[in-house]
Parts: structure tokens; sequence; C-alpha cells
């Protein structure tokens, strides 16, 4: 019982990892209306650039400000393609789009970045925050899940009580209309674009240590990422933080299992194909009447 609470607290700086990923894709979605594919991978670009100056011997804080800004141009990068030439293109083109450009990224990172070469990925917060029913819980742990918790109020806040945040809403639903109506369209995308960004780049630099550290590995952290958002049905940031919270913490109990550890990273795939599933029952019981 110990071993599994130990390995549950483990996985919790996972978990606060894919609730941000989650979030931030749900607030993408929301907001400009992309199923987005390349969070983690954005995030991961900016990532290397902190691995790649921290290894060239650059102090780590400016460093880390170099990777952030980085992950926040890739972001508005992709945000300016999104808008400038799928803008009024249907949903499942966008996220065709998001899919090719993760693609091309992933190809491009592993060749800058030495396909699975090792590299020296610093502890940016090591240590322990507090010990909790015997277990050590980590600074890394308390500060992902508490910036996941502050962007899923900042997003919650912003969208409902703001004038930008009403107008970025109807940028989502009726792009065109909003153009008409005087809203800078292409701005408030590409803020949106570099603000998950820069979020996804510092979610991504914290767990990087506890994960192998290589290009790919961590791009592909957008499906557990994706799962935790299809929790929230892509409209709710709390349900996608406990979504995200949830995910990480069964990972975490399933490396306890000998019998079932070496398959906890297909549980995403089971939570998306579960969701997806629960969200078709009606549609069949209708059909079965």
């Amino acid at each position: 019982m110990n071993a599994l609470l130990t390995s549950a607290v483990a996985g919790l700086t996972a978990g606060g990892t894919y609730a941000l990923l989650g979030v931030c894709a749900v607030f993408t979605y929301r907001l400009v209306a992309v199923v987005n594919f390349t969070g983690a991978a954005i995030g991961t670009a900016g990532t290397f650039v902190l691995i790649a100056l921290y290894e060239a011997g650059f102090p780590i804080w400016p460093s880390v400000l170099a990777g952030i800004a980085v992950g926040t141009v890739v972001g508005v990068a992709i945000g300016y393609i999104m808008t400038r030439w799928f803008g009024e293109a249907s949903a499942s083109t966008k996220a065709a789009v998001t899919v090719a450009l993760l693609v091309g990224i992933i190809a491009i990172g592993l060749r800058l970045t030495g396909g699975q070469h090792p590299h020296n990925m610093p502890e940016l917060f090591p240590g322990s925050a507090f010990r909790m029913a015997g277990v050590e819980v980590t600074i890394a742990s308390v500060l992902t899940i508490g910036l996941a918790a502050l962007f899923t109020v900042l997003a919650d806040l912003f969208l409902n009580n703001t004038k930008v945040g009403l107008n970025l809403r109807a940028l989502a639903d009726r792009p065109m209309a909003a153009e008409l109506l005087g809203i800078r369209v292409q701005l408030l995308s590409l803020l949106v674009w570099g603000m998950t960004g820069a979020f996804t780049t510092f979610a991504l630099m914290i767990i990087a240590p506890q994960r192998s550290p290589n290009f790919m590995t961590l791009s592909l952290l957008v499906v557990p990422a994706l799962a935790a958002a299809l929790v929230g049905l892509f409209r709710s940031f709390w349900r996608t933080l406990a979504g995200g919270i949830g995910l990480g913490l069964v990972e975490g109990m399933a490396s306890s299992v000998d019998s079932i550890s070496q398959y906890r990273s297909a549980i995403p795939f089971l939570v998306v194909l579960a969701v997806l599933l629960w969200s078709q029952r009606e549609a069949r019981w209708d059909e079965a009447r």
C-alpha cells in the first residue's frame, strides 16, 4: 500500500504537466477553434534551447528565459500559419494541419538535437517541498500543479469576465463576423498562441529531467495532454485540470505494479478511447431504440 502511495505521489509532477498542457489545449480550442497537436512540440523546442545554452556553459536562468522566448516565438509562428492560411478552414482541416506541423517539428528537432543522443538537462527546482503520509512531495510536483491551477483560474476569469475574452470567444465562433465588427482577429489569435507557447515551454522545462530528454519523447506528451482535454470535453478547464492530475496519478500507481508497468504509457490512449465511446453512447442508444 505504501509503495502504491509513493508511486502515486511520484506521478504528481507528470499529472501537473499533463493538466497544464491540457488546459492550454482547451484554451487554444475555445479561443481560436483549433485542436492543437503541436503544443508539446512547441514547448520542447524552447526546452532544447535551454539545454543547448546550458550545455554550452551559459547561466541557467538566462537560458530559461531564452528558451521561453523561443517557445513563444515558435507558438506565434504556428499561430501565424493557422490564421494566415487556415483561418476559415474546417476544424478537421486545422487539426490535420497541426498534425503535419507536429511531424515536421519532430523531424527537424531530432535532426538538430542528435536524435536519441543523451543531453544534460538541469533540474530547475530540485528537492522536496514537504512530506505527505510519509512520502516526499517534490517542489517540481507542487510547482507544476500550482502552475496548472493558476492557468486554469486565469483562463476561466479571462474568458468570462473580460471584454478581450468575450472578443476572443466571438473570434472562435465567427472569425469573419468578428473581423467585420472591428475585432483585431489576427493580433488576438497570435496572442493566444504565444501565451500558450510560453506556458507549455516552462512546464516542459520542469518535467524534462524526469523524462527521457529527447525531442520525440517530450513532443509526444501531447497525447496525455489531449486525453486530459477530452476529459473536459474541450470545454471545461476545471475538468481538464482534474483529468490531467488524475492521469498522472494513475500512471504513477501503474508503475508500481510489475505486470502492467511496462504498458502504462498506453493509459492515455485508453482514456481517449473510453471518453470517445462514452460521448457516443446517447447516439448508439437512440439508434438501438
